[in-house]
């Protein structure tokens, strides 16, 4: 089938991986930025695979598309090459010791949604320290160890690396898509007929989404030659989700234009940190604010008294599409499937998302699929 995909950010590529494993279809990105996407909310985005801990505010969908992206996720990662940017060793939360109630409010809310208590474990000064060593000015904690990560970054870089190797996948780089409608995309160039169209654009398919919405977060990377945490790390806040997520491996292995900018390299000796992330009600894609700055960084501090001397090396700000209820849609119709509203769940839910949207559009293009297959 030729398709295209209109929107190359990690929901757009999600979609090419699986089409590409499914049959010999010719795909077109259409993307309003360069084909890296160094500018979509898939490179922001720490790559958190944390289900539990998103249902404190989440509902249960999430939870169950979470452990079913958790599944697919592995075999996505071997697809481009990079064997090294999946991690499930679990996931620390604890907090400041004036905000311990709220800490245990949160894993009393945990408990009674699901029945789970037994893949919570209670975490005192010796566990902590026996965990994770540089956590040992925390007394009290918890520990979910069906949690991992993806490499968001890394991602993004080696998706390209693997599309750039196939003939029948090409980018239409700043290309902003203004209308889709089935079998057809419309750009300042003119309309263009696919067998099938993925819309994928997040916040720039308003043109369809009269409810779509942006919420801003913003995430700040650090770099210490002094601490070493290897799990993602969630720190009860009043107002945010706050984790601590560590990146070991920087641009190693990637092989792209936008690496000599610096954006992935590391340096020699330091580990890499990223903290985010605010979850602020606009659209707005300005630098990080000095209010969120400050807040990140305490939070930091509060985690391990040596990040004071950690060295700030990026700062990212983006916007999360969401819909009224948080929860993630899919519109399917013959020759058009559109997926959007994967808020702060995109690394969570994006595998399981687009196989249940593939499935559903399957049987709609039926007979171009076997055609193409």
């Amino acid at each position: 089938m030729n398709i295209a995909i209109a929107g190359a950010g990690l929901v757009g590529r999600v979609v090419a991986l699986n089409l590409l494993r499914s049959g010999n279809h010719t795909i077109t990105f259409f993307d309003k930025d360069s084909k890296e996407g160094v500018t979509a909310a898939g490179f922001t985005a720490a790559g958190m695979l944390a289900p539990y801990a998103e249902l404190e505010t989440a509902e249960s969908v999430i939870f169950d598309l979470g452990h079913r992206s958790i599944d697919l996720w592995p075999d996505l990662l071997r697809q481009i090459g990079l064997f090294d940017g999946y991690q499930q060793k679990g996931t620390v939360i604890t907090a400041h010791g004036q905000d311990m109630g709220e800490l245990e409010h949160f894993i009393g809310m945990l408990q009674r949604k699901v029945n789970t208590a037994e893949n919570i474990d209670l975490l005192d000064a010796g566990k902590m320290t026996a965990l994770e060593p540089d956590l040992y000015t925390h007394q009290k904690g918890f520990y979910i160890p069906d949690e991992g990560l993806v490499d968001a970054q890394r991602f993004m870089a080696f998706s390209v690396n693997y599309f750039d190797r196939y003939e029948n996948v090409s980018f239409r780089e700043y290309t902003p898509v203004e209308k889709i409608e089935a079998g057809l995309v419309h750009t300042k160039e003119g309309v263009e007929a696919f067998d099938w169209v993925f819309d994928t654009r997040g916040l720039g398919a308003k043109e369809h989404f009269d409810d779509l919405r942006g919420v801003r977060g913003e995430v700040m990377w650090v770099e210490a030659n002094d601490i070493d945490i290897s799990r993602p790390t969630r720190l009860m806040h009043p107002r945010y989700k706050l984790y601590i997520v560590p990146r070991g491996n920087g641009c190693e292995g990637v092989d792209l234009e936008y690496c000599a900018d610096c954006k992935l390299s590391q340096t020699e000796g330091y580990k890499r940190y990223l903290i985010g992330a605010t979850e602020i009600e606009s659209e707005d894609t300005s630098p990080i604010s000095v209010r969120s700055s400050m807040e990140l960084l305490s939070a930091l501090y509060t985690l391990h008294p040596n990040f004071g001397e950690a060295r700030v090396v990026n700062t990212e700000t983006n916007c999360r599409p969401a819909f009224k209820d948080n929860l993630p849609r899919i519109e399917n119709e013959k020759g058009l499937t559109r997926i959007n509203g994967l808020y702060r769940h995109g690394y969570l839910l994006a595998p399981a998302i687009v196989e249940k949207a593939l499935n559903e559009g399957m049987l709609l293009n039926e007979h171009g699929m076997q055609e193409s297959a």
